[in-house]
């Protein structure tokens, strides 16, 4: 396969997103600002072709493509040169900073007829994918209520809050479980440790399906949580990011006896799930895109009703709620 994607950002995250470009064999050239993380990268990939400026990546005609791996508040910016150069872009979540600026890349793409890609890798998990092919089975019932966590101890962040950095992944998720977006948010956040920036932020959705569920992120908390849990008519999902086994059905359910409702407890059931790189999944899902010329499961648009979201609760933010109808 050709070489024809340029990496921009070989930090926290972009140096995973560099060996996995690199093991399949379409990394071209890899750029940071900051000439120690390049030092840092040649350690592990010294035959990669590395450069300090976005310029090599954004002229060379031998890139047609380009993934985007640094701080959200340069996404706007970088997708928006990418695509007047005529590269398809997959970039990370956020993939900008408001929702206008998500509006005026997502328009950019269409009229210049290039694949537009956001980094949601939740939705290329394998444990998620069985999660919805078990909820689409009729294997928990119909859902009532979705929670996630995504909780522990840093990376605390100077340039965006808590809800900005962490709960993209699953705003994306249940949004996709659900099918739909919100009509009311409610949302409550803390900041401890920089003045102005939330440490944690808690929001909760509802549907007009009448599903309901809360959104926990924070990187100011004792322990590592990364869960989340669908609970239904039937039974209830659980998928935990943190443990070997990631997927578990509970078929829990409720009887009644004489009008009464009777909580009956069943064995909990480990789901078996393909042991595949989620990021390497999202990668090739991108690179299949750009060669048949398909719209991305995570495309602009869902990029979007993320971004909505995100928004929309962190103006609540300690505010009360918004109605979206």
């Amino acid at each position: 396969m050709d070489k024809f994607i340029g990496l921009i950002g070989l930090g926290y995250w972009g140096k995973n997103i560099l060996r996995n470009l690199y093991e399949l064999n379409v990394l071209h050239t890899a750029c940071d600002f900051d000439e120690k993380v390049i030092e840092e990268r040649k350690k592990d990939f010294p035959d990669v072709n590395y450069t300090q400026k976005v310029e090599d990546i954004f002229q060379n005609p031998e890139i047609t493509s380009v993934a985007i791996a640094t701080p959200a508040v340069t996404h706007y910016e970088l997708v928006k040169k990418a695509l007047l150069c005529g590269k398809d872009v997959f970039v990370e979540k956020p993939m900008a900073i408001s929702v206008r600026e998500g509006e005026d890349i997502v328009k950019l793409a269409e009229e210049k007829g290039k694949i537009l890609m956001v980094g949601h890798i939740l939705q290329y998990h394998p444990a998620v994918n069985k999660l919805k092919e078990l909820i689409k089975n009729g294997a928990i019932g119909n859902i009532l209520y979705i929670y996630s966590h995504r909780l522990n101890i840093g990376k605390v962040r100077k340039d965006e809050n808590a809800w900005w950095s962490l709960a993209p992944h699953d705003i994306s998720l249940i949004l996709s479980i659900v099918g739909d977006m919100p009509i009311k948010i409610y949302s409550q956040g803390f900041g401890f440790i920089t003045k102005g920036v939330e440490d944690g932020v808690l929001a909760s959705l509802e549907f007009s399906n009448g599903i309901k569920g809360h959104i926990f992120v924070s990187w100011w908390h004792p322990f590592k949580e990364q869960k989340l849990v669908v609970i239904g008519t039937k039974g209830m999902i659980v998928f935990d990011d943190t443990t070997k086994e990631k997927l578990f059905l509970y078929p829990h359910k409720v009887e009644f006896n004489n009008g009464y409702p009777i909580a009956k407890k069943e064995e909990m059931q480990v789901i078996a799930v393909e042991n595949n790189e989620p990021l390497k999944l999202e990668l090739l899902h991108f690179i299949e895109c750009i060669k048949e010329r398909k719209r991305s499961i995570t495309d602009g648009y869902e990029g979007l009703r993320v971004l909505t979201v995100l928004e929309q609760a962190i103006k609540l933010t300690n505010k009360g709620e918004i109605s979206l109808n």
